[in-house]
């Protein structure tokens, strides 16, 4: 099999990763938002509430995500040459939108309690509940993780974070029932909540914070500007590489970098050196658009003495 093929298998693998991505994070908040409505009900636990919400914007950003994902994947047309991946950005800002409003709703709530404490009432379904809810979402999270070391995707990376936080959020509210119905510091479980509550402010930042530098057209980090100067250099005829511009759009990566060849090299062995460096560039990252502009060896520092 030819490597450009390799590519391309490699490509709609990680495409198909995150569409199954996206399904699991729906189906699994759907199923934390049944069992946690019916435990909120029956012990009546503001921070199993704080839960209840987050799980609830969790649902609604993953199904925005899911939106998201599919439209990012389509291939690019005549009205979008760069491809929809923005798609992906965009719903981060979504979610970080989603996120501080449940913030704000819980430290209402938890404010409330405080001035007003109540006992928990059945903590031993708290328990059972939250035990559960981390199970399952420790699962989804390592998914998640794989997929985005294979896709790079700023959406599910969103997602992902999201039910990070669920894991550190469920711990907490077992924490809290246990302080409030077995010591009975009640008020233990609004204070739990308020905190929950700074700390998903906290992950509404990062998570909007990463959307605006794709929607700036930030560079990639430094490793991978280095690394990609390093594959192109490594190409036999390759002297040098300048003027190297790098973005991301979802999971997809475009990539524009000058390389200097002898000058009095034929244009046709420039080409295929060129193509040659697209190829290796594109192999280390597969769902990449990478363009080479040959220059002879010299020629930046020449164009800099004009100056």
């Amino acid at each position: 099999m030819m490597k450009t093929d390799k590519v391309a298998n490699k490509t709609a693998h990680v495409a198909q990763l995150m569409r199954w991505a996206t399904y699991a994070s729906v189906g699994v908040a759907i199923v934390l938002i049944v069992t946690k409505v019916i435990a909120w009900i029956l012990t009546d636990s503001v921070s199993l509430l704080s839960t209840l919400i987050d799980s609830l914007l969790d649902a609604a950003a993953s199904v925005i995500n899911l939106i998201a994902v599919r439209h990012a994947l389509q291939p690019a047309d005549d009205e979008h040459r760069f491809g929809h991946g923005k798609a992906e950005p965009l719903a981060g800002l979504a979610q970080s939108a989603f996120i501080v409003g449940s913030a704000l709703f819980l430290i209402f709530e938890s404010i409330e309690r405080l001035a007003h404490p109540t006992m928990i009432v059945n903590p031993e379904i708290g328990y059972g509940v939250m035990v559960f809810s981390i199970l399952v979402t420790v699962g989804l999270v390592f998914f998640q993780n794989y997929v985005v070391r294979k896709s790079g995707s700023l959406a599910i990376g969103a997602d992902s974070l999201h039910y990070q936080t669920d894991v550190m959020i469920n711990g907490s509210v077992l924490i809290s029932i246990f302080l409030a119905s077995e010591l009975g510091i009640t008020l233990a479980d609004p204070i739990f909540a308020i905190g929950i509550a700074l700390f998903i402010s906290y992950t509404a930042w990062r998570i909007g914070t990463e959307a605006l530098n794709i929607l700036m057209d930030h560079e990639l980090p430094d490793d991978d500007r280095r690394m990609i100067v390093d594959i192109a250099c490594a190409q036999n005829g390759v002297e040098g590489v300048h003027d190297l511009r790098t973005r991301s759009s979802g999971s997809r990566v475009f990539i524009q970098m000058h390389v200097e060849m002898d000058g009095d090299m034929p244009l046709r062995r420039a080409h295929e050196i060129a193509d040659i460096v697209e190829l290796e560039v594109s192999a280390a990252y597969p769902n990449s658009e990478v363009i080479v502009h040959q220059d002879p060896e010299g020629i930046e520092e020449v164009e800099r003495e004009k100056l």
